[in-house]
């Protein structure tokens, strides 16, 4: 009689030493802001301060939220143009935001007045600011568009391409630019030098994102893709590994990235009408959320504010705020 080879066994205790497929989570929608936007959503933060939420709008309007009833707390003045950028301050104080003409605002949070005003496209040689950034550590901010640059000086990056986004490590050391090759480059603040090149990408890159430890660099893009990068530097000073991680799964352009305070989760939005967490240690997405159009910002709940984990705001087509919560959370 024929009998099964031994390694038909063995197979089963391997398979019991496998790493475990990640858990999928649930999340669900807490609240709507009452107040829509009249355009789309294209900035959102939620602010480690008092738990408010501040988003940006194609229609000109910046608005702060109480995130408990969804209600607008304040408003600044209304541009006449589109509102392409929002960085908000850690401590959660000043807001700056960046219009499409490339007029840069700063808004006291909790004065409620315009405390400083930047006309980007009145300096020689320079084209309008498209994305803004504070400088978590300092009274700085940087500003990329048609060219590179930091309010302090120019950081040459060596390349002709629009910049699409830029972003401050947490510790204020360095700041990422992005471009619409899907170029990275990221520049040493205190020597204003370029210390990476990233070529993870085919297409413009339309979100940067940090972990906590400003070790890590999520990008999103429009080839439908999020990368993950190692940025960390060697003893010598040289760059890291670089692009150590593909998260794949949307079907059109991703828009919008955060990564959670505890550097677990991330977080995607797509202008495949979805929003997708994903477990950056497993490499793959737990969840997957519908909603009604384009998902252009997200931004996670900060960890100083949160009663629990799990938390995070969207914004997106059809100018609506919405509130998330993980399931079984109050």
């Amino acid at each position: 009689m024929f009998q099964r080879p031994l390694g038909i066994y063995r197979e089963r205790d391997t398979t019991q030493h496998k790493t475990p497929p990640p858990r999928s989570l649930a999340y669900l929608r807490a609240i709507d802001c009452a107040e829509p936007h009249g355009d789309a959503v294209w900035g959102i933060s939620w602010t480690a301060k008092d738990d408010s939420v501040i988003s940006i709008s194609a229609d000109g309007t910046i608005k702060r939220w109480n995130s408990t009833s969804g209600q607008v707390m304040r408003t600044a003045p209304t541009h006449t143009l589109g509102l392409v950028s929002l960085s908000v301050a850690p401590d959660g104080r000043f807001a700056l935001y960046n219009s499409v003409d490339g007029t840069t605002f700063l808004w006291d949070l909790e004065g409620g007045a315009i405390v400083g005003k930047h006309e980007s496209y009145t300096r020689p040689g320079a084209e309008p600011s498209w994305s803004v950034s504070l400088n978590p550590k300092g009274r700085t901010y940087a500003a990329t568009g048609g060219d590179f640059g930091e309010q302090r000086g120019i950081l040459q990056s060596g390349r002709g391409k629009f910049g699409m986004r830029c972003s401050h490590s947490p510790d204020g050391s360095r700041v990422a630019l992005s471009a619409e090759s899907g170029q990275i480059v990221i520049f040493d603040l205190a020597s204003s030098t370029l210390t990476s090149t990233y070529t993870s990408h085919a297409m413009a890159v339309r979100s940067l994102s940090w972990s906590p430890d400003s070790q890590l660099l999520l990008s999103a893009s429009e080839d439908k893709r999020l990368i993950l990068h190692d940025v960390r530097t060697t003893s010598p000073g040289r760059p890291g590994s670089g692009a150590v991680a593909s998260l794949t799964g949307h079907s059109s352009w991703v828009l919008s990235s955060d990564i959670s305070p505890d550097g677990r989760l991330a977080l995607s939005g797509s202008a495949d009408k979805t929003i997708k967490v994903w477990d950056l240690t497993a490499r793959a997405a737990v969840s997957t959320i519908a909603d009604t159009g384009e998902v252009w910002a997200v931004s996670w709940q900060p960890s100083s504010t949160a009663a629990s984990s799990g938390a995070f705001v969207t914004g997106g087509e059809d100018g609506i705020v919405r509130w998330w919560k993980a399931a079984g959370t109050s």
